[in-house]
C-alpha cells in the first residue's frame, strides 16, 4: 500500500497498516462518538460503523495481515452500531488487542473487551451505565422489556469476553452512590483490571508487544 493511501485512510478513518520485518498489524481507532443509521453533525467526531465493519470483513479475508490493535477513545453512542462492531472484532480470527486510551464509556465498554486481550493506560476510564433513551416514552411496559433485553445483550457479551461476572456488571449499572445526576460507575485505569473488565494496565508499547507476541504464537 502506498504512503499517500495510508495517510487517506489515517485522516479519513482513523485506520493504518503498520509493518515491521515480521508482521502486518492493522491498527482501527474508535473515537468519538460511534455513529449509527442517523449521521451526527459534521462538527462532531465520529467513528462509522459503515466504515468500520466492511474494514474488519476486508481484514479478515487479507491474508497479508496478521493481527488487529483497537485503539479506543469514546463517549459511546449507538448501541446497536457499536456492538455490531464489537461482535465483528470478536468473531475475527486473527490476533486483536484493544487499548482504551482516555476513555471507553457506555458501549465503548463492549468494544474494548471484544479482542482477545484487553488494555487500558493509568488515567484511562470506563463509565458503564444502563441502556438510555431520551424523548417520549410511548407504551412503557413494552418499551421498557425492550430496553431490558437490549441491556441484558449487553452484559452478557461483557461478560462472555471478560472476566468480570454477570452480577457484577448489573451492579455497577445500577450502582447510585458514584455519578450524582446519573447512575452507573466510572472506573479508572488498574480499577477496570481489578473487577476483570480489562486484562492489565499498560500503553501503546506494551499493546504492540502484546500483539506480535499472541501472532508469533
Amino acid at each position: 500500500m502506498s504512503e499517500e493511501k495510508t495517510n487517506d485512510g489515517i485522516e479519513e478513518y482513523g485506520q493504518s497498516i503498520i509493518k515491521d520485518d515480521e508482521v502486518t498489524i492493522y491498527l482501527i481507532s474508535i473515537i468519538g462518538e460511534i455513529e449509527g443509521h442517523e449521521c451526527l453533525p459534521s462538527n462532531s467526531k465520529t467513528t462509522k460503523y459503515e466504515h468500520v465493519l466492511p474494514k474488519l470483513a476486508e481484514i479478515e479475508d487479507d491474508k497479508n495481515i496478521d493481527g488487529v490493535l483497537l485503539l479506543i477513545n469514546t463517549v459511546g453512542g449507538d448501541v446497536e452500531s457499536g456492538l455490531a462492531i464489537a461482535e465483528m472484532v470478536a468473531s475475527l480470527s486473527k490476533p486483536t488487542v484493544s487499548l482504551v486510551l482516555g476513555g471507553s464509556h457506555s458501549i465503548g465498554v463492549p468494544l474494548a473487551v471484544s479482542t482477545d486481550y484487553s488494555m487500558i493506560v493509568p488515567s484511562g476510564t470506563m463509565v458503564i451505565h444502563p441502556v438510555r433513551m431520551s424523548g417520549t416514552v410511548i407504551g412503557a411496559p413494552a418499551t421498557y422489556d425492550y430496553f431490558k433485553r437490549m441491556q441484558d445483550r449487553i452484559i452478557h457479551f461483557i461478560t462472555t469476553h471478560c472476566d468480570a461476572t454477570y452480577e457484577k456488571i448489573e451492579e455497577l449499572m445500577m450502582n447510585t452512590q458514584m455519578l450524582t445526576k446519573d447512575v452507573g460507575t466510572i472506573l479508572v485505569g488498574k480499577e477496570a483490571v481489578e473487577v476483570g473488565l480489562i486484562n492489565e494496565i499498560g500503553g501503546i508499547a506494551e499493546a504492540f508487544r502484546k500483539l506480535k507476541e499472541m501472532i508469533r504464537n
